[in-house]
C-alpha cells in the first residue's frame, strides 16, 4: 500500500510538473501573439470590420435610451480617440499611430465648430508625425499631448492653430515601450496632471515604473506614484462630490474568453495596488505569477465583461440628461479583438449607491453588428451644454449623444 501511494504521489506531482510547463508555454505562446499583433496592427480595428469605411447612416444602427439621439460632430478625425476641450470650444483629439506608420506615429487635431451648431466646420491636424500621441489634455491655455516616454506643451494653442507652436518639453522621464505605451492624461482637482504608465507586455512581473498612475505637476515635477498593479488603464475621471480618482483597467488577454474580468477602480487611498499580475477583479487569481509574501491587494470596485476594453470612463456632469445620469458613470467599451465571440464595443452606464457600483446598464450599442463591427468607441467628453461627444477611433469620427424631454415622450 505505501508503495502504491509513494508511486501515485510521484504521478501526480508528474502531471503537476507536465500541466504547469504546458500552462508556462501557452502562456509564452500567448505573448508572442500578443506581441505580434500589436506590432503588426497599432490600430486595432476590431476581429471582423465593417469593409468600406464609415457611413453617416450607420448611426441608424445605435440604440439609445428613449429620449436620446446621436448625431455625427465630425467624420474627418483618422483614429480619433483621447478628447479635451479648449477654453474657446476648440476639441483637441489625439490617437494612437497611424496603421502604415511601423514607428507608431501618429497626429493630434484640432476639431473646430465656430458657429456652435455641434457640427465640425473645420479639422486642422496640429502635428502629424508624434510617437502614439494618445492623451490629450488642456489647461490654462496649454494643450499637453502625451507621448509614451514624454508629455509635451503647446501653448496659447487656439490663438495659434494654423501655425502650431512649437512644443515644450514637460517631462520626459517615462518609459518609451510600445506595448501599453499609449497613454490617457488628464488634470486632476489638485491641479496635478495624471499619466499612467502601462505594463510592457499582456502579463509580466516589471519593475515599479510600469503598471502605474503617476501624477506631475504642471511644469512636470514632482512625479508621484498614485496606485499599483495596474496593466492598462485607458479611462479615469474624478468623482464630482467626493474627489476620489475612479479608472477602469483593461484585463489581460489569451486566459479564456470569459476571464479575466475587467475593472472598475477607486483610488481610496494614495499607494494602493489593484492585483495585477496575480489578481483581477475581486478575487480571480492568475496561474502564472505568485504574489509576494505580504502584498495587500485593492479589490475592484466592480468587474466588467472579459475582453469589452473598457476605455475613457467619465462621471456625468451635465444638466442635459435626466437626473438618474447625474454623478454617475459612462463607459466606453472599445471591444474585443481576439475573442471567439466579439464582445463590447458599447457604452455601458453604472450608477452609484455612494462608492458601490450598481449592476452596469447598457448605455448604447450598435456598433456591433452580429459579428461584423463598423465602429469602436473609445473616449467620452461631457460639452458645456450636457451633452455627450464620443470619439470613435476605427471610424475616425466623434458622435455628438443628446437629449430632450420631448423625445422622450414620442
Amino acid at each position: 500500500m505505501t508503495c502504491f501511494f509513494s508511486k501515485k504521489a510521484s504521478l501526480i506531482g508528474a502531471l503537476f510538473v507536465l500541466v504547469s510547463s504546458y500552462q508556462a508555454s501557452l502562456n509564452a505562446k500567448g505573448l508572442a501573439e500578443s506581441a505580434a499583433v500589436q506590432d503588426q496592427n497599432p490600430v486595432v480595428v476590431g476581429r471582423n470590420p465593417y469593409e468600406g469605411g464609415f457611413k453617416e447612416e450607420y448611426l441608424d444602427m445605435i440604440e439609445l435610451p428613449k429620449g436620446f439621439k446621436i448625431e455625427l460632430y465630425s467624420d474627418q478625425v483618422p483614429g480619433a480617440r483621447s478628447m479635451a476641450l479648449g477654453d474657446d470650444g476648440t476639441l483637441f483629439v489625439g490617437t494612437r499611430g497611424r496603421r502604415s506608420s511601423p514607428e507608431r506615429l501618429g497626429s493630434v487635431y484640432a476639431v473646430v465648430d465656430s458657429n456652435s451648431d455641434f457640427k465640425a466646420d473645420k479639422v486642422l491636424e496640429l502635428e502629424r508625425n508624434l510617437f502614439m500621441p494618445n492623451g490629450v489634455a488642456f489647461r490654462d491655455g496649454s494643450l499637453y499631448v502625451a507621448e509614451p516616454n514624454r508629455i509635451l506643451r503647446y501653448d496659447q494653442i487656439e490663438s495659434n492653430l494654423d501655425k502650431t507652436p512649437e512644443p515644450v518639453v514637460v517631462n520626459d522621464s517615462y518609459p518609451a515601450d510600445k506595448h501599453h505605451g499609449w497613454k490617457y492624461i488628464a488634470f486632476g482637482p489638485d491641479n496635478r496632471l495624471y499619466v499612467p504608465v502601462g505594463a510592457p507586455c499582456n502579463i509580466c512581473e516589471s519593475d515599479d515604473r510600469y503598471a502605474v498612475i503617476t501624477s506631475i505637476t504642471l511644469d512636470g515635477k514632482d512625479k508621484r506614484t498614485v496606485a499599483y498593479g495596474i496593466r492598462n488603464t485607458v479611462g479615469f475621471d474624478w468623482h464630482p462630490n467626493t474627489g476620489e480618482l475612479w479608472f477602469t483597467d483593461n484585463g489581460r488577454d489569451l486566459w479564456s474568453d470569459d476571464l479575466p474580468p475587467e475593472e472598475l477602480n477607486r483610488v481610496s487611498t494614495e499607494g494602493q495596488h489593484f492585483g495585477f499580475p496575480y489578481v483581477y477583479g475581486k478575487s480571480h487569481k492568475d496561474y502564472v505569477f505568485s504574489p509576494p509574501a505580504g502584498l495587500e491587494f485593492t479589490k475592484a470596485a466592480l468587474e466588467l465583461p472579459a475582453h469589452t476594453a473598457p476605455l475613457g470612463m467619465k462621471f456625468y456632469t451635465g444638466d442635459m440628461f435626466p437626473s438618474q445620469y447625474h454623478n454617475n458613470v459612462l463607459i466606453p467599451h472599445h471591444g474585443s479583438w481576439n475573442r471567439s465571440d466579439p464582445a463590447g464595443y458599447y457604452i455601458s452606464f453604472i450608477e452609484l449607491d455612494g462608492d458601490h457600483p450598481k449592476t452596469p446598464k447598457i448605455f448604447a450599442r450598435g456598433w456591433l453588428q452580429g459579428a461584423k463591427n463598423w465602429g469602436r468607441p473609445t473616449d467620452l467628453l461631457v460639452l458645456p451644454d450636457g451633452s455627450l461627444l464620443v470619439s470613435d477611433d476605427q471610424a475616425g469620427a466623434i458622435y455628438r449623444i443628446s437629449y430632450t424631454q420631448e423625445d422622450a415622450k414620442t
